[in-house]
């Protein structure tokens, strides 16, 4: 049984190149659920094979054959465009055509569709199922957007398989994959002083090695959320599944004041002092960590349970494309 009551995303990359050096395809195509690959194909094996072991044990032989064929396509089209918008450009030498298209389901049960394209890593166009029309970026991409507006049927292909087609898709890989999609894996956090500039310390609250991705992480002084004296880092994947961030505080050196970590994600409760670790394992609940360090020299252990909030930073795609 599929469980939903976490963000769930579906999303395939193509890459293109123009000027490939040696070793790099020209043309590369990813899939990826949440954070994990799932399928792969490029210009060098010209087939479509699976990433992950529950994809191919739940897909048959005629699965990946039938996509290899349409990537086949897809990859002449993708070296097509790109030698065009080239041309319009006016550029020779290395460049990059990209395109990203998928769908998520939010925590609270509706669904979202996606599908953009990008020239050198910077936004190109950018659909918008709902006026079925295409956000073109400068004047070379207002030539693509009036050429593809021109056909209407294949604007409502796309509007139907971003809202349809994916979501069913989705659900199904959830499905496949429901013992790694679904698992839960708490985050490992410390706490450490570093001076950032001369005279100038700041405290960092780290965490690492959590799944699923969605976690809050704030400094409270003396009680109070200071969001606006805080800085934080994008939440990122750290390659072996799991995830990675961080948010940290200025400490005034002629102040008494009280500074505490709190971070949030379903799994373990733990309290943590700055120079040690006092996990307290238990099940796997959506809780809150009180992470709590007091700069006095004297340590209050505190957990409260309240209600998730919202994360802090921002999950970034594996091509650095902005969302729609």
């Amino acid at each position: 049984v599929v469980l939903h009551f976490r963000t769930h995303s579906l999303r395939y990359f193509r890459l293109g190149v123009s000027d490939p050096g040696q070793g790099v395809p020209e043309f590369i195509s990813v899939g990826y659920v949440d954070s994990h690959p799932i399928t792969t194909y490029n210009s060098v094996t010209r087939q479509k094979e699976p990433k992950a072991p529950w994809m191919a044990e739940n897909l048959a032989p005629d699965h990946w054959e039938r996509y290899t064929q349409l990537l086949r396509g897809w990859q002449h089209t993708s070296l097509v465009e790109l030698k065009s918008l080239q041309r319009h450009y006016n550029h020779s030498g290395l460049h990059t055509y990209q395109r990203m298209i998928g769908c998520e389901m939010l925590e609270d049960g509706s669904a979202t569709g996606f599908l953009q394209y990008a020239y050198d890593g910077q936004d190109f166009l950018v659909f918008n199922k709902d006026t079925l029309s295409w956000i073109a970026v400068d004047n070379v991409a207002h030539i693509t957007k009036q050429a593809w507006e021109a056909n209407r049927h294949e604007l409502q292909y796309q509007k139907n398989w971003l809202e349809e087609e994916c979501i069913a898709w989705l659900k199904r890989f959830l499905e496949y994959g429901n013992d790694t999609l679904q698992r839960t894996e708490p985050p490992l956090v410390r706490i450490n002083r570093k001076e950032t500039l001369p005279g100038i310390t700041a405290l960092f609250c780290k965490a690492h090695g959590f799944y699923p991705p969605e976690i809050s992480m704030v400094w409270k002084k003396n009680g109070e959320e200071i969001v606006q004296e805080m800085d934080s880092g994008d939440i990122l994947p750290s390659g072996d599944g799991t995830y990675q961030t961080w948010v940290s505080v200025e400490l005034d050196p002629q102040s008494s004041d009280f500074y505490s970590c709190h971070v949030e994600h379903c799994g373990l409760h733990m309290v943590l002092q700055e120079s040690e670790s006092i996990p307290l394992v238990m099940k796997a609940v959506c809780g809150s960590i009180v992470l709590t360090i007091v700069l006095a020299g004297v340590a209050l252990l505190a957990w409260r349970r309240r209600p998730r909030g919202e994360a802090h930073g921002s999950l970034s795609s594996p091509w650095s494309l902005s969302r729609v």
